[in-house]
């Protein structure tokens, strides 16, 4: 099943009727005291640099410019564009991006950005993901860590387990294993169906990505992890033997302690880590 975009809409600044459209799935956030939870757990502060994904009718970007932080927002829905600046524009550090966020180049934010406090030059990310772009788009951000200090974003629930899950769990998967790769995942409370009018049809939550500030893994060559993790994971119901056959032979996974007959989905973290340097030490040779 799709999510619906959970768009939010402002309780206490005044906007433009808008109603929600089908083709974007739009579902308007009234509840104020999750507004005040996400705000919490965000904590923006005036010297950092936040870009908010799907600002919708501003409910969030009330809170997170008045912080006194630089703040950019990128709003695909031409409708939306007009109430915003209405509300916004005349904000300092407020600038508006009507755009595709998975087609925005993130990095270009900061040619325009001075480091923090701590002299960090690193954008903070906050949004509503669709379901229908939020594990490409999820995927993209975790390409342009090196540049981020942190994420925190509302998803479908179900997403969220993905990116929280455990070996083991139906939902450990490629998404879940790079998310931890790159970042600490702490799935932070659930927004029910009810804070939402119209109601979705589906329970929504927000969850914090942190990347690491020293990888746990320093060895490992990302995009042979990518590879790696995607062929596993290829068929979920068949064996590693089958599914890495093309990569690596049963015989070179025993060597490393695994056993071929496995599924993709029981393999921890760390043992796609050291498939990982086994293969790239056996491509230096």
């Amino acid at each position: 099943m799709l999510a619906t975009p959970v768009t939010m809409v402002g309780m206490n600044q005044p906007q433009p009727k808008h109603r929600a459209r089908k083709r974007f799935g739009q579902n308007f956030l009234h509840d104020a005291s999750i507004i005040d939870a996400i705000t919490a757990a965000v904590q923006p502060r005036p010297e950092q640099h936040l870009v908010e994904i799907g600002p919708g009718m501003g409910a969030l970007t009330e809170a997170l410019v008045s912080s006194g932080c630089t703040l950019d927002v990128i709003e695909l829905d031409r409708d939306l564009v007009p109430g915003l600046l209405a509300a916004f524009c005349s904000k300092p550090g407020f600038t508006l991006h009507n755009a595709d966020a998975l087609d925005f180049d993130f990095a270009a934010l900061l040619k325009n950005s001075n480091p923090d406090s701590a002299g960090n030059n690193a954008l903070r990310v906050v949004g509503n993901l669709p379901y229908n772009i939020s594990t490409p788009l999820i995927f993209k951000l975790l390409q342009n860590c090196a540049i981020i200090a942190d994420m925190h974003f509302m998803l479908q629930r179900e997403v969220v387990e993905r990116l929280a899950a455990v070996p083991g769990n139906k939902h450990w998967g490629r998404l879940g294993i790079m998310a931890q790769y790159h970042c600490q995942v702490e799935h932070l409370f659930d927004v029910p169906p009810t804070a939402f009018r119209p109601e979705p049809k589906v329970q929504s939550a927000i969850v914090r990505l942190t990347p690491w500030a020293t990888s746990p893994w320093p060895a490992c060559n990302e995009r042979q992890l990518r590879a790696l993790v995607k062929a596993a994971f290829a068929h979920r119901r068949k064996t590693l033997r089958n599914n890495l056959k093309e990569i690596i032979s049963g015989a070179a996974l025993e060597a490393l302690g695994i056993d071929p007959g496995a599924r993709a989905e029981t393999l921890q973290l760390t043992q796609f880590i050291e498939i990982t340097n086994a293969l790239h030490a056996q491509n230096a040779v």
